[in-house]
């Protein structure tokens, strides 16, 4: 796949710094997740979160003079979003099932009280 802006990609990490991780895209191509591009949270040593040669997915932030911005906190937040996007549709789907078994349920439980066409009031 083509380094272009925004694509998500898979790479391997080929050197670690302090102020980020350098990972091959293939195609001789490599970029540089800087650091604060690592987690959603602070990272204080990256060796906390990669090691030389793990295979990681990264989301393409920037390309500019031959370099390339990557980003795994965006990559991984695609993912999320894309599997909360689903868990919700599937959640909403039950909830609109119950809510209309829970509305037949009532119907029947109304017009069973009712003693069917109005017998409640038939003594007058």
């Amino acid at each position: 796949m083509p380094v272009e802006l925004g694509n998500i990609l898979e790479g391997r990490v080929t050197g670690i710094t302090n102020f980020g991780a350098f990972v091959e895209l293939g195609d001789g191509q490599t970029g540089l997740v800087h650091i604060s591009e690592v987690a959603d949270t602070y990272v204080k040593d990256i060796h906390d979160y990669l090691k030389q040669n793990d295979r990681i997915k990264v989301k393409v932030i920037a390309v500019k003079d031959g370099k390339i911005g990557l980003s795994i906190r965006q990559a991984e937040t695609n993912k999320r979003t894309r599997a909360s996007k689903e868990e919700f549709e599937y959640k909403l789907a039950n909830f609109l099932k119950e809510s209309e078994e829970r509305q037949q349920d009532l119907r029947k439980s109304i017009e069973s009280k009712r003693g069917g066409r109005g017998s409640r009031n038939s003594m007058y």
